[in-house]
Parts: C-alpha cells; structure tokens; sequence
C-alpha cells in the first residue's frame, strides 16, 4: 500500500512539472503570434517564475526575457506605424527583459553534474539586451522628470551593470562606453536624491573621472560617507576631490567648515595657505582666510583679508556680508562696555562710535544686497539691525515686512520714526540672533540646494 501510495505522489509530481514546463512552452508560442495575447503569455510565465519546479530552470527565465522581448518589438512596431503606442511600456518592456536575461545568463552558467557549462542563450540575449540598452537611458530621464526616482534608479543602474556584467566581457563595456560615466551620475544623482546612499556609493564611482559631472560625483560620495558616518573616509574623499577639482569650492569648503567645527584652526589655516600659496589670486581661498579668522574673533585679520577678497572680486557677496556682520558684532561688543550714563562725558563719543560701526555696516549689506537679492540669509538680519539702530524709519519698515519672525513690540515702542514719539539719545540694540551665535555663510553649496545636471535626452 506504501508502494502505491509514493508511486501516486511521484506521478502527481512528475505531472505537475510537466504541466509548468508545458505552461513555459506555451507562453513562448502564445507571444511569438502574430497577434500576440500577452496578458496571457506573462500570466503563465509569471506561474513558472514563482514555481519552485521551474523557477530555477534557465529557459524559464529566457522564456521570459522572450515575452519582454515581443511586447517591445510590438510597441516599437506600432510606433513605426504611426499607430499609438505607450511609451513607457516600451522602456518597461526593456528594463523587464534584460532583468529576465540577467537570471537566464545566471543559472545557465552553473556548472551541469559534469563540471561543464553549456549556455546557449548567452549569445542571442546578450545581442538582445545591447539592442535595448538605449531605451533604458530615455526610461530613466522619463521617470526622472516625473519625479519618480525610485524608477529613474531603477534604468540608469541596469544600464550601468550590463557593462558591469559577465555577459559583455568582450564588449569590455566599461572602458568603450564613453557615456557610462553620465549614466552612472544619474544613476547617484537619483539615488542621492532619495538618501539611498548605498546605491551612490555603488554608482557615483564610475562617474568621478569624467570632465563635466565627475565634481558632482565625488560631492555625492563624500555626502554619502558623511551621512553613514565614516569620518575618516569623509575626510578622505574630501581630499581627493580637492586634488582632482580644486577649482570647486565644495571639497575645501567642507574640509574647512570641518576643521573649523573641530576647533583644528591651526590645520585649517595651513590648509588655506597651502592653497594660496597655489594661486594667490583665488577669491574662494582669500575669502576662506577671513572666515576662519572671522570665526576666531580675530576681526582686524577677517576684515583684510574680506577687503582681499572684494578688490579681487567686487562682486563677491558673501565677502561683503561678511564685513558687514563684523561691523555689527564690533558695535554689539562695544556697546557692552559703552555707557549709558547721558551724563557722562563720554557718552555722546561712545554713541558716535556705535553709530560709525553701524555706519560702516550699512554699505556692505546693502551691497551683498544688491549682488544677490533673492539670498536673503546673507543681508536681511543683518539690515534690520542696521537700519534699527540707524534710525532709518522707511528702511526699516520695508526690512521688517520682510522678516519671518515677529519683532517685540516692546521694542519697536521705544521710538517710533514718525515722530510720534520722543526717540531716545541711545543707540537701542536689536539683535535679529542671539548674542552668542554668529552667522557664517556656508563656505559650500550642498544638496538639495544647489542646481545639479539633470538627465536630458540626446
């Protein structure tokens, strides 16, 4: 009875595989019609996929990539008709069959109970897949510029690995490739763009080389190692950007602002000089030299080497920002130990030296104003104190309406600009910060901020 019993088990197997091996062949023959039902052909495909009789099974997987194959060629077809046709079915259909071959080329390359291995589908797949490559690249950028990141990844990484594949050896893809690395940078771009930092890391490499988006790519790597925490690699990376890019402020921007965070002023500064030394006309470098002496409250030094920074480059913005905030942090200094005393003799010649400060202030505000007048960080604070101490009524007004934080009233009742009220003798300080923080613009532009190279069709 046992006998009978596995004997009925066995032939329910063996018939069940056969009917999945059957399902296998008849996807294939319903997609090579002339009027192919492919709802039908991936329904059954999709059945032997998951099968654990069939899912390991290399023609399974070709006869996959087939199906994808054949639903391409038929929109593509359609296209040349001038019929409709759905374009991102074509890319899909693209993306789906290189996948499938993928596997195919995988399992078809396991060794048979020999030792040898017979692939017979390499040759036509691989042929295959450089035929559609194209369309992954035109998939990504249409995803992309839907803003579907996860998708747009999705075809300039598969586009990136076919090079990357056994499959290609001989193509020797990675270096006959010349638009790879542009790929691979939208491939990071993409992933940056989701925090997806293992997949910048993976792609971002193959780009850094290139002329016109390697820059980018290193940023997103350094970002990258940032974000996962590994300092050391960071540091690293910021260092071999400034090798291959000096000319791009975001490695040696970071690498100051880092040592300037440690308190490592000593490095820092010999790392400007060291820099300066290079090319003693570089604006990014003189204005480097005022930031770290600006962040040591060693204005006299940040002052000149500021004004450096301004007769190399008069529209340097930030530089004249910059000059501005210590004029202010200098009245703000001052007014601390200044009397307040109306009685005293020196009371009216500390009111003139506050006021000379603020008067020093005004210009270079106003100027990085001029300069930049949609970068609001590096004038509007810093003109609301001005011309509140200043006293310039209409200024003022039009420099409040453009604050984003409400001002004490209990303030602005000290005096009023329209004479309604006696405006006191003193200078009345109002701080838009804190005391005790110091605004610096960044000496970089990181993302998601700046404006990147974005994936654009040839």
């Amino acid at each position: 009875m046992k006998r009978v019993l596995f004997s009925m088990v066995l032939l329910l197997a063996v018939g069940f595989t056969f009917a999945q091996e059957k399902s296998v062949k008849e996807a294939k023959s319903i997609a090579n019609e002339v009027k192919p039902d492919f709802d039908q052909a991936e329904k059954l495909i999709n059945g032997a996929l998951t099968n654990t009789e069939t899912k390991d099974n290399a023609k399974t997987w070709d006869v996959a990539g087939f199906i994808q194959k054949r639903i391409n060629e038929k929109e593509m077809e359609n296209a040349y008709l001038r019929k409709p046709y759905d374009t991102l079915k074509v890319y899909n259909s693209a993306l789906n069959m290189c996948k499938y071959y993928f596997k195919c080329d995988e399992l078809a390359q396991i060794p048979n109970e020999k030792g040898k291995i017979k692939n017979k589908y390499r040759k036509s797949n691989s042929a295959a897949i450089l035929a559609a490559r194209p369309n992954l690249i035109n998939g990504g950028i249409q995803y992309f510029n839907l803003d579907k990141n996860k998708e747009a990844l999705d075809f300039f990484a598969t586009y990136v690995d076919i090079a990357a594949n056994p499959m290609f050896e001989k193509e020797n893809l990675l270096q006959t490739d010349t638009v790879l690395p542009q790929i691979a940078y939208y491939a990071s771009l993409a992933a940056a763009k989701m925090e997806d930092y293992p997949n910048v890391l993976k792609y971002a490499p193959y780009a850094k080389e290139d002329k016109e988006v390697g820059k980018y790519a290193m940023e997103f790597i350094s970002t990258a190692l940032k974000a996962q925490g590994d300092t050391i690699k960071w540091i690293a990376s910021l260092k071999d950007g400034i090798q291959k890019y000096p000319e791009h402020s975001f490695f040696f921007g970071h690498l100051i602002d880092y040592y300037s965070n440690s308190n490592k002023f000593d490095e820092a500064m010999q790392f400007a000089d060291d820099m300066l030394a290079k090319d003693p006309n570089n604006t990014f470098y003189l204005y480097v030299k005022g930031y770290l002496y600006h962040n040591m409250k060693d204005y006299d030094k940040a002052i000149e080497f500021y004004k450096k920074t301004i007769e190399v480059d008069p529209n340097y913005a930030e530089a004249y920002s910059n000059l501005g905030l210590i004029y202010c942090l200098q009245a703000q200094d001052f007014s601390e130990k200044a009397t307040t005393d109306v009685n005293n003799p020196k009371y009216k010649d500390d009111q003139a030296t506050l006021k000379a400060f603020y008067e020093k202030a005004r210009p270079n505000y106003e100027k990085a104003k001029e300069l930049k007048p949609d970068q609001k960080d590096l004038w509007l604070n810093g003109l609301y104190r001005v011309y509140y101490n200043l006293q310039m009524g209409p200024e003022f007004d039009a420099i409040e309406k453009l604050m984003q934080f409400p001002v004490r009233q209990s303030a602005l009742d000290c005096f009023s600009y329209d004479g309604s009220k006696s405006a006191p003798s003193a200078l009345f300080h109002v701080h838009a910060q804190p005391q005790d923080q110091v605004y610096l613009p960044q000496l970089h532009e990181s993302y998601p901020y700046r404006n990147y190279p974005i994936p654009e069709y040839h």
